[in-house]
C-alpha cells in the first residue's frame, strides 16, 4: 500500500530522499554493528526474483531502527513461491545480505534463488538434490541463496564471510552463494 500526503508525496519517496541525504551527510560506519561494515546509518536491500518477476529495492533500517512496513515487504518478497507461504525472515540474515552487497560495491540487485522454504518445498528439493539439508535454515527464514551477474561466487562468498556473522556456502557449479545467520562456517567450492 502506498500512502500519499496532501502534496502527493509518497512515504517511500520521502524515505528515499531522506536516505540519500543521510548517506551524503553521515559517516558510513558511525552506528553500524561490527559485522555490518558498510551498513552505515541506513540499510538498503535490492533483489529481484526470476521466479515471480518481482523486484525489491528499499531502505529497511534507518538510524538504529528497522522500518516495520519495509521488513514486512521483505518477508513477502522472500516467501516460498511454490506454496506462497510467508515467514518472518530473521533480520540478521537481511543485514548480512545488505552488508555483503555494500562490500561488493555494486548497484546490481541480487537475484534471489531461494529465501524461505516451507517444509514441503524443502522435502521436495531434498528428493531432487543431495545438496539440500534436512533441517535447512531456509525453513526457519534464516537463509537466502543469491546470485550477482557482475560478481563471481568467490567474490560474493568472500564478502559474506568477511561479515563474520553466519554460514556462507559456495555453489560454483550452480553459480550462487548461500548466506545464513546460523553458526559461522563456510563450505563449498
Amino acid at each position: 500500500m502506498t500512502l500519499m500526503n496532501s502534496a502527493g508525496v509518497t512515504r517511500r519517496a520521502l524515505l528515499g530522499a531522506f536516505a540519500a541525504t543521510t548517506v551524503a551527510a553521515a559517516p558510513t560506519f558511525s552506528k553500524a554493528a561490527g559485522f555490518l561494515r558498510g551498513g552505515g546509518d541506513i540499510r538498503r536491500i535490492r533483489m529481484y526474483s526470476g521466479r515471480t518477476g518481482e523486484h525489491l529495492d528499499m531502505i529497511y533500517w534507518i538510524d538504529g531502527k528497522y522500518i516495520k512496513d519495509s521488513v514486512k515487504e521483505v518477508n513477502y518478497f522472500m516467501r516460498d513461491w511454490r506454496t506462497d507461504g510467508v515467514k518472518k525472515i530473521d533480520l540478521r540474515t537481511i543485514d548480512i545480505m545488505a552488508a555483503s552487497h555494500n562490500l561488493l560495491d555494486v548497484n546490481e540487485p541480487y537475484m534471489m534463488l531461494s529465501g524461505y522454504r516451507s517444509p514441503q518445498t524443502n522435502a521436495m528439493l531434498r528428493r531432487r538434490s543431495r545438496g539440500v539439508a534436512k533441517n535447512s535454515l531456509h525453513m526457519q527464514g534464516q537463509a537466502a541463496d543469491l546470485r550477482l551477474a557482475s560478481r563471481s561466487v568467490k567474490q560474493m562468498a568472500r564478502a559474506a564471510a568477511s561479515c563474520h556473522a553466519g554460514g556462507v556456502g559456495r555453489y560454483s557449479r550452480s553459480n550462487f552463494v548461500h548466506m545464513d545467520c546460523g553458526v559461522i562456517r563456510t563450505w563449498g567450492g
